[in-house]
């Protein structure tokens, strides 16, 4: 069983062993842990984790104190940052493009803030750029440029937040590797960045520095952007819809043709969330999970490690909350709370306490107040209410 460590009645490292908790619940003596963001997996060279070191972990260990409203996700990037319930963002990890949007190339192992700012409401990560989006409903972008993945209309780097536009209409926002996209309040997508693999679904495979609409709709709901150079969404009406790199199957179209313009997932009207890592995954309104794409250590949560082309259902159960995926893993919430994990986990990236592989879902611990999960290229977060 793991070894309880509780220190100054914080932090918990090494106590996630589901029947290590489940015995001393039943006993009465398990202290239940303190809100709060918890991190676990790889953490050299840049100290991804906040926790101030390079060592890894293999069970969630929290990271200060502060309650979190939200994390980003960046799939394929060394870094983490988050927005605190104040409103203050935060940022972590790999800063040698000025990622961390703290006006230097520093790398830094604990949190650190990102200028003065108490409107910051949500965050997106790509390999080395990062986008957020204001309460007032500004976007922001800064760190590496190469492809104009900021947005800015050039390819220079900033190591500050450089506004987008002027616009006040910003209301989601998805990056990969080297792209961005996002949704206005009016429901109309735009994308912008590197478009070799036709990822910004705008019909060619040119680069654009500034955004660009995405067809002439406005209904779209939910993104995701996906690692290797493909996107994902979800209209109004509950469709599902994919373009970009198709080499490995990851449109979920039945086939490995790339696709740069937005192409229908079969014809359901029942799809909610969706998340794309180096597979693509989605929860529809039933409560039932779904996945496809590449998946060599299975990611897809599948009980294999074969890859598909088209949605397959992940088990029977209608009770999945939240869904992310990562470098070849996945994390996700349930409806009850609880927390689970599968696929690669050689820097104990699923928080199980080991470094064993899993092809499908294991729960992370026995508590039940888990309300989302993040992830960073091998590292992950969640955050515990």
């Amino acid at each position: 069983m793991a070894t309880t460590t509780v220190i100054s009645g914080v932090q918990y490292s090494g106590i996630w062993s589901l029947a290590g908790q489940a015995n001393a619940v039943a006993l009465g003596t398990w202290p239940v842990p303190p809100a709060g963001l918890y991190v676990w997996g790889s953490n050299p060279p840049y100290g991804q984790l906040g926790l101030g070191d390079l060592t890894n972990r293999s069970s969630p260990v929290q990271v200060g104190t502060s309650i979190w409203s939200t994390m980003l996700n960046t799939g394929s990037g060394p870094f983490m940052g988050g927005i605190k319930l104040d409103g203050t963002l935060w940022t972590w990890g790999r800063n040698d493009y000025g990622t961390l949007g703290l006006g230097n190339t520093t790398n830094y192992s604990s949190p650190k803030q990102v200028g003065a700012l108490t409107n910051w409401a949500s965050i997106a990560g790509g390999n080395i750029h990062i986008v957020a989006i204001k309460t007032d409903g500004t976007l922001w972008s800064w760190g590496y440029n190469n492809v104009g993945q900021l947005g800015l209309g050039n390819i220079t780097n900033y190591s500050s937040p450089k506004q987008v536009g002027a616009l006040t209409t910003w209301y989601k926002v998805a990056t990969n590797l080297n792209t961005t996209i996002a949704i206005k309040t009016d429901g109309t997508l735009w994308s912008w960045g590197q478009n070799n693999n036709g990822q910004l679904g705008i019909g060619n495979q040119t680069n654009y520095s500034s955004p660009k609409q995405v067809g002439a709709l406005t209904t779209w709901l939910n993104i995701a952007a996906g690692i290797y150079n493909f996107c994902g969404a979800i209209k109004t009406d509950g469709t599902l819809w994919t373009w970009g790199n198709n080499a490995l199957g990851t449109l979920g179209l039945g086939n490995t043709t790339n696709m740069s313009s937005p192409n229908q997932v079969g014809a359901l009207t029942s799809w909610l969330k969706i998340t794309a890592g180096y597979v693509m995954q989605s929860i529809k309104t039933d409560g039932t999970l779904w996945g496809w794409g590449y998946q060599p250590y299975g990611a897809l949560g599948l009980g294999n490690t074969t890859s598909y082309s088209s949605p397959k259902q992940v088990g029977v159960l209608t009770n999945w909350s939240t869904i992310t995926a990562g470098n070849h893993h996945s994390i996700s919430a349930k409806t009850d709370g609880t927390l689970w994990s599968w696929g690669y986990n050689a820097q104990g990236q699923l928080g199980l306490g080991d470094t064993t592989n899993r092809s499908s879902p294991v729960q992370v611990g026995a508590y039940t107040s888990w309300s989302n999960a993040f992830v960073s290229s091998n590292s992950s977060a969640a955050i515990l209410s």
